[in-house]
């Protein structure tokens, strides 16, 4: 057993809500993505529940609405796993798998998600960006491809050119504290997804090192 902690977890919550998902929460969307949105993990009323990365919180709202804004998703989101929203060219996955307690995963298991992540990463072979949705996330993203952090450091708007060519974006996580509390605005968010858009939209730009961060937001 990987992740003891998670697993007794998910146990608990499989006793008191048999009718959840209350496994470990597969990948979503387009498997020819351009796209790949990295968030936490499960959250025990979202995904955890609903069997779909973030579905059925207020992350999942934010998320999809701009998705849907930027050409990402066709469908109108209604925070259930069979509400016929499509994802085009874009993926969505968690740095761990598995609901944690008070949403909130240890170094550790993380790091026993992170060759779930390489493989998501290694299994899109279309990839030419990834949003990271947080610092963990972020932090995820660069042992699964094994890079050091220190040349690639998280702020929000950031974005990052990786060795293969790959943008790395980042963006504080769309969760109802960050927006609450005006960590993160709409327009925050959308600034981020603008700036992939056009990146997607275009032929990568040549001639620039690894480590560059093209904008800081």
């Amino acid at each position: 057993m990987l992740c003891p902690r998670l697993a007794a977890f998910r146990e608990v919550q499989r006793a008191a809500h048999s009718g959840w998902f209350n496994a470990p929460v597969p990948s979503f969307g387009d498997d020819a993505a351009e796209l790949l949105i990295v968030g936490l993990a499960p959250g025990l009323k979202g995904a955890n529940r609903t069997g779909r990365p973030f579905t059925g919180d207020y992350a999942g709202e934010l998320l999809y609405q701009t998705l849907r804004k930027f050409g990402f998703a066709d469908g109108i989101y209604d925070a259930r796993q069979d509400d016929g929203v499509l994802l085009r060219k874009a993926r969505i996955t968690n740095a761990v798998r598995c609901v944690p307690p008070q949403n909130k995963p240890e170094p550790g298991e993380v790091a026993n998600c992170r060759r779930f992540l390489a493989a998501e990463i290694a299994g899109t072979p279309q990839l030419r960006a990834i949003l990271a949705l947080g610092a963990i996330a972020h932090q995820a993203v660069l042992e699964a491809l094994g890079l050091r952090r220190g040349r690639f450091p998280f702020t929000h708007g950031g974005l990052h050119r990786l060795p293969d060519s790959t943008l790395l974006a980042d963006s504080y996580h769309c969760s109802r504290l960050n927006t609450n509390t005006g960590k993160l605005t709409v327009a925050m968010f959308e600034s981020v997804f603008a700036s992939l858009a056009r990146h997607l939209a275009q032929a990568p730009p040549e001639g620039l090192h690894p480590s560059t961060i093209l904008a800081t937001g």
